[in-house]
């Protein structure tokens, strides 16, 4: 069973979501939780400030910031779109 935990800061920018976003992410995150790898998601790595982070996409635009803090247990940092995140 995999474990995600969200990160206050994370939680804070999801609040601010629209309905239709919130929706969206409740689906990829089914499928996150399903399989972590799924080409669905678009999981890449990431650099710079979130260098020990990925990333998986909600929608075109909107995106997830994780990491993997043990083995099945994930952290959701952020969220939000691509110039949110990483400008």
């Amino acid at each position: 069973m995999r474990t995600i935990i969200l990160h206050k800061h994370f939680e804070k920018r999801y609040s601010r979501l629209s309905q239709k976003v919130k929706e969206l992410f409740k689906k990829r995150r089914n499928i996150f939780i399903d399989d972590p790898t799924s080409p669905i998601l678009s999981v890449h790595t990431l650099h710079g400030e979130y260098g020990d982070c990925l990333s998986f996409n909600v929608t075109g635009d909107i995106r997830v910031v994780y990491k993997e803090i043990k083995k099945d247990i994930f952290v959701f940092i952020d969220i939000g779109t691509h110039s949110e995140l990483y400008s």
